[in-house]
Parts: C-alpha cells; structure tokens; sequence
C-alpha cells in the first residue's frame, strides 16, 4: 500500500516523500520585494516535506496585489531566493516558487508603480484589502489590452527563468484563488468580448498561454499550476460552466505533460474524480482543514499522488515527524499569519523542543 511517506518521482526529481507544504502568502518580505532575512531559516525549518511550493511571488510591477509579497523578476529578488533554495536543497527537499499575478485583487497603493491595477474586465471585486493606509475598497481595475495580456504571459515566462536562476526546482502557476489567471475563467469577473473572452475555450486561453510559455522556458518537467474549481470568492462565480471549464483546461494543460497539477480542493468529489482520470500527470490534493486522521487518504486511495498542507506544515517545523511518530501538533497563530517578525514564524517549536521545556 502507497502511504504519503513512500518517495515519489515528479518532474525531473525524486522526492523523499508525498507530502507538500501549500503555498501561503506570510507578507514578510522587504519593500523592493526580495523575501525577508528570515525566509531562509522559514523554509528551511520545513524542508521535511519532499516538495515545498513556496508563498506567491509576483513577475512584474503589475502582478503585485498586497503589501511586502516577494518578487521574482529582478536581481535582488533572484539573490533573495537563491538564500531559500540553498538552505532547502541542504535538506534535502524541493522547492518550487508560485508565481501570482494578483490581477484586480490589488490597490495602487501597494505596488511599487502606483498603477491602476490590470485584469480580464473593469470589474471591482467589491471587497477591501490592506495598504499602508489602513484597510481600503479595492477600486476598479483598468481592462487589459490584448498587447498587455500578451506582455503578461511573456512576464510569467520571465519570472520562471529567473525562478531557475534562483536555484528554484521549478515554478508553479497560480490559476487559482480569485487571482488575475482565476479571474479570467469567471463571467462575473471576465466579459471580454475577444478572444479571451465569451465561451469556455476563450476564458481558459489565457492559462494555456502562460503555462506554454513557462513550459517553452524552462521545460514541463519544472512547471506545475494549481486550480481550484468552484471557489467562489471576492466576486468569482464560475456559473454552472464552471465543472465543464476545468475539465477542458485539465485536458488542455494535460498535453503539455506539466511535472504536476495541483488541486485547491473545495468539495465537489465528481469533478476531482473526473480530472483525476484526465490528468495522466501528477496530482496533488490540497483539501483545506483536512481532519489529522484523514492526513493520507487520498494517496492510500490513488485519487493523489501528493498531499499538500498549509496551516499544520506553517505551525509544525517537523510535521513530517509528528505524523510519523503520530505526535499532536502544534495549532497554528493566525494572529501572526501576515507581516511581523519572528514570532508566529519561525519560532513554531519542534517536538524535540516541546518535551525538552
């Protein structure tokens, strides 16, 4: 029987285990975007897990959406990253960095230009977000043109190249979670009238474009994307085409033989059944508050072959040993998710250290 501690072959690598820490954004980096003087010892701490997908990074000025996110587009940012990849690679886990395009889930206020904010439609999301001001309303993005979507797919593309330089694994795309690839696949965010707009083929163009390009710059053996199918959020609603959408982006994304799709899970277990049998690639299921006894049901199943893990792997430096040894874990401070030092960070204590208090 498969069990989550068996090592798995993804991508061109081998991982000594078939659990994954969720990427989760911590707003911890410095104002020009490179990631933090702690991010090193951060990731590093949790580099237990065979695959870390590390916070959403944005490819340009354009893609930030909140305060003190990490970059991935300049040399700073490429010297900043290379500090985590190093101090993971001596672990020996893998890392791949999450690009983000936030779309219109920004505020010019937070972005290093100032800038109104891009996305598929002048549509607000109708929801506020934090800048240095205070809590603010999200105002109404400017649509981009067909030009600034083609820039934007050459960004992602950029950005992963500049990922590898960074001593990175891989990348992963973030078509998930209301962000600018998100809001391309929902009419309520999305009424281009072009071709990338209108029918299922049209709202799903925009994802292909950029993980071919990814794919044409660094290879599919170093790309993966995430999806989360029926997440409705910040004014996302997929419509009831939504289950026929991702099932064509699934088989679309599916010829590219992309090292791995991973699944923000949100509950509807036909549609994840379907994509698990058009997917032939890896699958990784992230189910949010997934129950601790039910940590490795999916790949005991065959319905994954990783499991991914956000709040227990951020509060449990060793998780992997605390499943191993069947340990409580310690609960995760979401008083101290976004922004601070290390508190709520990297101060998380190990079993080791519990029992020694």
């Amino acid at each position: 029987m498969t069990t989550v501690f068996d090592p798995i072959r993804l991508g061109r690598y081998t991982l000594k285990n078939r659990l994954a820490m969720a990427p989760l954004t911590r707003s911890r980096a410095k104002q020009d975007g490179t990631p933090g003087d702690l991010a090193a010892t951060y990731y590093a701490q949790r580099a237990g897990v065979g695959l870390i997908v590390a916070e959403a990074s944005q490819p340009s000025d354009d893609g930030q959406g909140y305060m003190t996110t990490p970059g991935i587009y300049t040399d700073a940012h490429v010297a900043g990253w290379k500090m985590i990849t190093d101090a993971v690679h001596v672990r020996g886990s893998h890392l791949f960095i999450q690009l983000m395009h936030a779309g219109r889930m920004s505020h010019p206020d937070n972005t290093p230009h100032h800038r109104q904010a891009l996305a598929p439609s002048a549509i607000a999301p109708n929801a506020p977000i934090f800048t240095p001001k205070g809590m603010q309303d999200i105002p109404v993005p400017r649509a981009m043109t067909a030009d600034e979507v083609r820039q934007t797919v050459a960004d992602f593309a950029f950005a992963a190249r500049r990922a590898i330089e960074a001593g990175a694994d891989g990348v992963e795309i973030h078509a998930a979670n209301a962000y600018l690839i998100h809001q391309f696949f929902a009419p309520s965010a999305n009424t281009r009238a072009d071709e990338y707009g209108g029918d299922i083929t049209n709202r799903a163009r925009f994802a292909i474009e950029v993980a071919q390009a990814i794919v044409k710059e660094i290879g599919a053996d170093r790309t993966g994307i995430r999806l989360s199918p029926g997440m409705n959020l910040w004014g996302i609603d997929e419509s009831n085409e939504g289950p026929d959408l991702y099932r064509y982006l699934t088989a679309e994304l599916d010829k590219l033989e992309l090292a791995y799709l991973h699944i923000a899970h949100q509950g509807n277990e036909p549609l994840l059944a379907a994509i698990r049998k058009l997917w032939r690639g890896r699958l990784i299921v992230n189910r949010p508050g997934r129950p601790r006894e039910q940590i490795g049901d999916d790949v005991k199943s065959g319905l994954a072959d990783l499991e991914a893990y956000g709040q227990m792997a951020l509060a449990n430096p060793d998780f992997v040993e605390r499943l191993k040894a069947n340990a409580p874990m310690n609960e995760a401070d979401r008083n101290t998710f976004f922004g601070g030092d290390a508190h709520g960070y990297t101060d998380y204590p190990t079993l080791n250290e519990t029992r020694g208090a």
